[in-house]
Order: C-alpha cells, then structure tokens, then sequence
C-alpha cells in the first residue's frame, strides 16, 4: 500500500522568515488523517531565510533528524554543543529527559532543511546531538544509513528508536531498491528530482506513506535524491 501526498496538499505556514510544508500535523494545521507514520510523528519542509532561524526552545521525549538540502544549519544547544551541518549531511538530537537548541541560517542565501521527529522507544536518557557528513558520491546509486537505532547500522548516526534515516543519490533511469520488513513502515520523499516507486510516480517533495510491501523498487525519471525512513508501528 502506497499512499502519495502530494506537495500541494501538505500543510504549512509562510512566516516571511520561514515557508513550512508539514506532511503530518503540525503548530496551527491539523489533519486527524495525517497524525503521524509508525514512529514517525513529524516532517516539516522549511525554508529558512538568510541570516534568520529559530531561536532557543525546549526539547523532549523525541529524536529529531534534521537533513539539509540546501545551504547549512547552524545548531546551538543547552549542552554546549555547536555545528554547521552543510548540505547533503545530518544531523541528530536525541532530546531525551530535556534540551534546549536553537538552529539559525548564518548564511547569504536560503537553506532548506528536512526536519524528521520520531517518537523515541521510551528510556528517558539524557539528551545529546551529533553530526558528520555523508558524502553524496557514497550514496550514488544505492541507499545508505544516515541515523539508526537499529542493531547492525553502527556506521550511521544514533538515534534512540526503532528506526533508520536512509538516503541515496540516483541517477535519471537508475533503479534502487529497499527491502521493507513485514509490520515496518515507510515514508520517503524525493529532495530533488522525481522517480516512480512500485509503480507510483513521486515529484520532488512529495510524500509516500508505505507499508505491506515487501520492497521497494524506485527508478528515477530525473536525477533525484531520496530520503526515506522506516520505523516500526
């Protein structure tokens, strides 16, 4: 079963400083059909404007994975930690028993982000933050890990959750293909370009809710990167 939603039909909010499209509920836009995906609960398309962001607020109780597409993000966080996460790496905040961040565009042109939240598997921990590169040669072509919580994904990045961010780079006519486990979920979304993914064709930005299929297999119509998370239910 796939269910597309398409970037037209997210909601949103366009604060001058920041144009947000939510694929699930979010702040002010509500859709009880749109709650969450599995673990997944949340992800917001942002566009951040040159030298805004958002200022220190509180976390908790959530991993949050933020994927930058364009430009960088810059992170400040209760914990002393700081970074600039650049275009095609990632980012995670495990906000555990409480945090408080800010993330703000420090630089001359627009950054757009992913930001994928989803409900960790319960322990409250302390909070920590993390981030590396993920070169897009390495993923040509194939999917690779970028954040996990599952046993065996040591190469990518820790999240506290049943659950793995993946992303690959493929070129136009390139097939990929992601085995997806009996009672897993899946969401992904095209950063850029488009492709067709067991027969349905996606646009950039446009949502897949996946489950009951036990893979998928994505061809690429133009040059795309893709973003996908599976969780548990």
């Amino acid at each position: 079963m796939i269910d597309v939603r398409r970037f037209t039909s997210l909601g949103g909010a366009n604060h001058g400083w920041l144009d947000a499209k939510h694929h699930f509920s979010f702040a002010s836009y509500h859709d009880p059909k749109r709650m969450g995906w599995g673990a997944l609960r949340v992800w917001n398309d942002d566009t951040i404007a040159a030298g805004t962001g958002f200022p220190p607020h509180p976390h908790s109780d959530m991993e949050i994975i933020t994927y930058v597409r364009e430009g960088a993000i810059t992170h400040e966080d209760s914990l002393g930690n700081k970074g600039r996460t650049e275009a095609g790496d990632v980012q995670v905040m495990s906000a555990g028993t409480g945090i408080r961040h800010a993330e703000y565009n420090a630089e001359p042109d627009a950054t757009r982000i992913f930001q994928i939240w989803i409900i960790p598997d319960g322990k409250r921990d302390a909070p920590a933050w993390g981030t590396r590169p993920f070169p897009k040669g390495e993923r040509s072509g194939r999917f690779v890990t970028l954040a996990s919580g599952i046993a065996g994904d040591e190469d990518a990045l820790p999240i506290r959750t049943d659950a793995r961010v993946l992303g690959a780079s493929v070129k136009a006519g390139e097939t990929v293909e992601y085995p997806l486990a009996p009672g897993r979920y899946a969401y992904m979304v095209p950063a850029a370009g488009s492709v067709v993914v067991n027969g349905i064709a996606l646009d950039k930005g446009d949502g897949a809710a996946i489950r009951d299929e036990t893979a998928l297999r994505i061809t690429a119509t133009s040059d795309a990167e893709l973003v996908l998370v599976d969780t548990a239910a």
